[in-house]
């Protein structure tokens, strides 16, 4: 910050104080009987807002400059005399600046002054505590001071180790081309990487696998595998249980898996913090992690975070006027598009606002002072996730102003923790990285005036409500905030479909999920054999719980001869998967169009041509999962604007094929080696991982493999309430 904004800044803080503390002066005179402002005879207004002037101004300068001698001078006598004495004191500095008034206009009786004095320092302290809320620098200095007392206790050497810290930031949701976008031009809307994209650091894309979503990506970057993670939610019929990526007992059961699938503990297994991440990346210094959440005992420190940060009264104070703050720009960006009549647009009602402000101030602040916290104690690796324009983005469109704002709040984060790293004990190199893009379009149900699950139950031949109803976002800080509260877990999942329109729980067929953890069993009647409809951004989930296995293409036939040529001709729809018993996987298109994925035999237009290269890699590496579901549905796309529609309802999604979605970015320093393979570019999450885990070798921070050890790890990662222990291993089991 230049240094005459510095003052400025400062000398306005002052004046405003000094006001404050004016005018606490008046309304005390004004209340008390023994505290008065006035000569004997009465004064103007004019003149007693003068002396309160006078007053309040001695009693702050003496309180500046006695004050800290005072307690210099009491650093023996013990903490309760001191508190007993504060009230003293203070009234006796405030006597001695009413002393200070000419004429003896000024006058207070002893035990007047105790109160009067104790109410202008609270007054005063809260003033000055709410200028600082939006004075990063005040915030960065608060932020060092209350880490480096943590680093004292943990007896940290001063100079701590010569090989640099990694500190890996993930920007939820940003993708590549619109980062591009942020740092381009004269005035860039992110200036701090604008500056490290010209000068420090590097920039490239990557591509993520179908499955374009947090989950998958996020699991794949810190424990390497994302293997039969088909969507953000899917059912899982061998054990009748709804999988949801974000929620707690889920995301422990993912992360399991994957352990048990590489026999690896993870990205930050060595040295390493985990902060508001839905994985733990093996780390043991872990906060506001979902992979956590669910468990009770010693090692759930889930929540840690929250407690650390807002036992600071100044941390607590900004955190909550900026919590207010964004929950009324909230409603003002709301109305405004209402007002305005922007389509495509989204309810942004009920509990959102507060789910934004959550996501984009609370989770934020909490993270961002943990990863201080672990850099000024010279931590290894640090993984941090910054979840506000992907939740912002849902709601508004990646590219609309509202979300672009919360791009250059993150570009002030990144420079906090930049400068915040100049106090580690050791240098620190940062990465910028993403797990995902979005792409904007209007939701398929406005574009079409129908849900993918009424367009299910029309293709099986059921009656089609007249009046569709809306599913909610399935934006990842929900569960956060349920989480941060500690709330139980949602007994179904909110954006799954039952043809008879009503929700899982409310019908006669099988339940996906209980809230004790325990199985459902198994029920009987015609209900059962209804498709049950999820959908993950623009990708549906098509299952048949009463069919064992994935169903086949002539089973299909046979039972709904019109559902696979009602969903492949919609307009709406890209392309649907489906295994047929004759063929393998076929991915089909309007107008009979086939694609063959095993042979690459193609009938008609392609139907994976929209969706760029890579496309049908994609989809077969998805088809070979043992929970990809009978039919995956993915939305069309429109090759030049990339606009895709959405099964749930947000205008900004993710989670299939199309668009920006599924071109995130990596940003690295250029002392470590380029990521891109001589074979192309980088490709899938789990591609990315072995990047990550090169650039920690590189700044010879040894890693720590499990080799022979993987089975202690295993009994230290127990399986997920409600879920069963894989037997055999995934990747063996039969399909």
């Amino acid at each position: 910050m230049p240094r005459w904004k510095s003052l400025s800044g400062t000398l306005f803080r002052v004046l405003a104080v000094w006001l404050v503390s004016s005018l606490t002066l008046l309304v005390l005179a004004a209340l008390l009987p023994d505290f008065r402002l006035q000569s004997a005879g009465g004064d103007s207004l004019t003149r007693t807002a003068f002396t309160a002037a006078l007053g309040a101004g001695a009693f702050g300068l003496l309180s500046a400059l006695v004050w800290p001698l005072l307690v210099r001078a009491l650093l023996l006598v013990p903490a309760l005399v001191i508190g007993l004495l504060v009230f003293f004191l203070n009234g006796s500095l405030l006597l001695l600046a009413l002393g200070l008034i000419p004429e003896g206009r000024g006058q207070a009786a002893p035990e007047t002054a105790v109160i009067v004095a104790a109410v202008m320092s609270a007054t005063s302290s809260a003033a000055s505590g709410f200028l600082a809320v939006r004075n990063d620098e005040a915030y960065h200095r608060r932020l060092v001071r209350l880490a480096g007392r943590r680093r004292s206790r943990r007896s940290v050497a001063a100079r701590g180790p010569a090989t640099p810290g990694t500190v890996f930031l993930q920007l939820d949701g940003l993708g590549h081309d619109l980062l591009c976008e942020a740092v381009r031009g004269d005035r860039p809307l992110m200036k701090t990487v604008a500056r490290w994209t010209g000068d420090s650091h590097r920039l490239t894309p990557w591509r993520t696998d179908w499955s374009s979503q947090t989950g998958a990506s996020q699991l794949a970057l810190l424990h390497g595998s994302n293997e039969d993670l088909p969507a953000f939610r899917w059912y899982e019929k061998e054990t009748r249980t709804l999988v949801v990526s974000n929620r707690p007992t889920s995301a422990a059961e993912l992360q399991r898996r994957a352990i048990e699938r590489t026999g690896d503990g993870g990205l930050l297994a060595y040295d390493g913090a985990s902060r508001g991440n839905l994985f733990s990346g093996g780390a043991d210094q872990v906060a506001l992690v979902m992979s956590v959440a669910a468990r009770r005992g010693k090692h759930n420190r889930s929540r840690a975070g929250y407690f650390a940060y807002f036992s600071d009264p100044a941390n607590a104070t900004r955190t909550a006027v900026s919590f207010v703050a964004e929950v009324v720009r909230e409603v003002v960006q709301s109305l405004r598009t209402r007002f305005r009549r922007e389509l495509p647009r989204v309810a942004r009602g009920g509990l959102y606002p507060v789910i934004r402000a959550f996501a984009t101030v609370v989770e934020r602040d909490v993270v961002v002072a943990a990863v201080i916290g672990d850099m000024v104690a010279g931590r290894t690796a640090v993984y941090a996730d910054l979840v506000g324009y992907d939740e912002v983005a849902h709601h508004s469109g990646p590219a609309h102003r509202d979300a672009l704002q919360v791009l250059r709040s993150l570009d002030r984060v990144i420079a906090l923790i930049a400068r915040a790293a100049r106090h580690a004990p050791r240098p620190y190199r940062i990465v910028l990285l993403s797990d995902h893009g979005q792409s904007h379009g209007p939701t398929f149900l406005d574009r079409y005036g129908l849900s993918l699950g009424d367009l299910v139950r029309a293709g099986c031949g059921l009656p089609v409500p007249r009046r569709a109803g809306r599913t909610p976002s399935g934006a990842e800080a929900r569960e956060a905030a349920r989480a941060a509260l500690g709330r139980p877990e949602e007994a179904d999942g909110p954006h799954s479909e039952m043809t008879d329109g009503q929700h899982p729980a409310m019908t006669d067929g099988p339940h996906p999920e209980k809230t004790d953890g325990q199985h459902p069993e198994k029920t009987e009647g015609p209900a059962s054999s209804h498709p049950l409809v999820l959908a993950s951004g623009n990708l549906g989930l098509v299952s048949f719980p009463d069919v064992p296995g994935r169903i086949t293409r002539e089973e299909l036939d046979r039972r709904h001869p019109a559902l696979l040529g009602t969903l492949a001709n919609h307009p709406g729809i890209g392309f649907v998967l489906v295994r047929s018993a004759a063929h393998g996987p076929v991915v089909l298109g309007p107008s009979g169009a086939e694609h063959h994925l095993d042979t690459g035999h193609v009938t008609g237009t392609d139907p994976l041509a929209p969706f760029g290269a890579g496309a049908a890699e994609a989809v077969r590496r998805t088809d070979r999962f043992p929970h990809t579901a009978d039919l995956m549905v993915n939305s069309a796309c429109d090759p030049a604007t990339g606009a895709v529609h959405a099964f749930e309802e947000q205008i900004g999604s993710h989670g299939g094929l199309g668009g920006a979605q599924s071109h995130p970015f990596l940003l690295w320093p250029v002392e470590l080696t380029p990521p891109a393979p001589d074979d192309g570019p980088l490709t899938g999450a789990e591609q990315v991982h072995r990047v990550l885990r090169r650039w920690l070798g590189e700044a010879e921070g040894p890693q720590l493999p499990l080799g022979p050890g993987a089975d202690e790890l295993r009994r230290e990662v127990p399986p997920a309430e409600g879920f069963p222990s894989p037997d055999p291993a995934p990747q063996d089991k039969p399909r």
